[in-house]
């Protein structure tokens, strides 16, 4: 009775050591966004999270449509989305194999590029005209 204790014990453990390994090894999925701009050193807002100058690398877990707001000082601010796509193995049923099953890492990088444009200063007479504009809208205003 001792010895087929001690047998069910190494039994349990090298099936226990068996899933760790089996945990370990398996694969996994990086997903990372990457925004670059020309010229580079733009401030990047994600879904209104500041992430960085460009280039900017970041992991994300959710595919879909993200709010993107590059700025720097001397260029018009570029307000823009982008859609990022799940890759045919991250759909599912596929995705479960990829992320759990798939022996290896699998990196899924999207890459998106913006040209900002130079801020121009307005003309004066631009100016001028904005100013009438508010100071009508202001005076029409009802009160």
């Amino acid at each position: 009775m001792g010895a087929s204790m001690i047998e069910l014990r190494r039994g349990a453990m090298v099936l226990a050591g068996a899933a760790i390994s089996a945990a370990v090894l398996c694969g996994c999925v990086r997903r990372t966004l990457t925004i670059n701009t020309e010229p580079q050193g733009a401030m990047v807002s994600l879904n209104d999270e500041d992430v960085g100058a460009t280039p900017v690398a970041r992991d994300f877990t959710w595919y879909g449509d993200y709010d993107v707001v590059i700025r720097k000082k001397g260029f018009e601010t570029l307000r823009t989305n982008v859609v990022v796509k799940a890759p045919w193995y991250q759909i599912a049923p596929i995705d479960f194999f990829a992320d759990v099953l798939w022996p290896t890492w699998i990196h899924d990088q999207h890459h998106h590029a913006f040209t900002l444009e130079p801020r121009t200063a307005p003309t004066h007479d631009e100016l001028v005209t904005r100013a009438v504009d508010l100071r009508t809208e202001a005076l029409s205003d009802d009160r």
